[in-house]
């Protein structure tokens, strides 16, 4: 998956990063997305009770985090909600050094 041309246009030393650089930078921008997912999808389980024979029980509720992580990963590899595309462009921009906020020229 590509992140957006638009959040990475302008981008300064792109063209410097090598290609096992930006796999390493979509590698973390894409686990930070799969674990905001994560957190967002949490409380949708929160309160729900199954029964026997399929379900219920402390395993249940031991492995039920684990299934909500890799629910976050698996939206985040399937093409997520676009938060790893501006993850990436902002771990670019720190890269290259280049500063978004005001420059120390400006009145504070």
């Amino acid at each position: 998956m590509a992140p957006s041309v638009d959040l990475l246009r302008g981008a300064p030393g792109l063209t410097t990063l090598s290609g096992a650089d930006t796999a390493r930078i979509r590698q973390t921008a894409q686990d930070f997305e799969a674990t905001f997912l994560a957190q967002m999808l949490r409380p949708m389980f929160e309160g729900l009770s199954t029964e026997a024979p399929f379900g219920g029980g402390h395993a249940e509720e031991t492995w039920r985090g684990f299934l909500i992580d890799e629910m976050g990963k698996q939206i985040s590899r399937s093409g997520g909600i676009g938060l790893a595309d501006q993850v990436m462009a902002e771990m670019i921009r720190m890269q290259s050094g280049r500063s978004t906020g005001p420059s120390e020229g400006d009145a504070a």
